[in-house]
């Protein structure tokens, strides 16, 4: 009996992967199929404007976003500000004293890699913006309720 159970969760984990692919641009799968090889825990999400591929890759969460016409437009992953390069964490502990950072991505694409941290503290969210490894620009400021 268990073993059908096994079997059966099996079925319906494949099946649902397979129906999630099958609304999937084929030339969009077949690039990640090759840029990514390694990935695991693949899941895709379809919008009318894009593809986006949710996996690990070496224990890291990332995305992948493809164009409706199976193009990579460009990679996502959350990271720590461990990892930002060193004049960016420097500029975040220097300008935004008093706030903590309740978000913080990275953007790769044909532009180059992007940076994007979310700073809050008791009154205000801020979203900061680096491309191409410039200072933090202000892409958003909200007030909190």
């Amino acid at each position: 009996m268990k073993k059908m159970i096994i079997a059966a969760a099996m079925l319906v984990t494949i099946s649902t992967f397979a129906n999630e692919e099958k609304n999937v641009n084929p030339k969009a799968l077949n690039s990640f199929r090759t840029e990514f090889s390694t990935a695991r825990e693949v899941e895709w999400t379809t919008t009318s404007d894009y593809y986006r591929a949710a996996f690990d890759m070496n224990g890291q969460k990332v995305f992948a976003y493809y164009n409706t016409d199976g193009e990579l437009m460009g990679l996502t992953r959350n990271i720590s500000s461990t990892q930002l390069p060193l004049h960016l964490q420097s500029n975040l502990k220097k300008s935004y004293e008093g706030y903590w950072i309740s978000d913080l991505f990275e953007v790769s694409n044909n532009n180059g890699t992007s940076y994007y941290v979310t700073l809050e503290d008791g009154e205000k969210k801020i979203v900061l913006k680096s491309a191409s490894g410039s200072d933090w620009s202000t892409y958003k400021k909200d007030r909190k309720i």
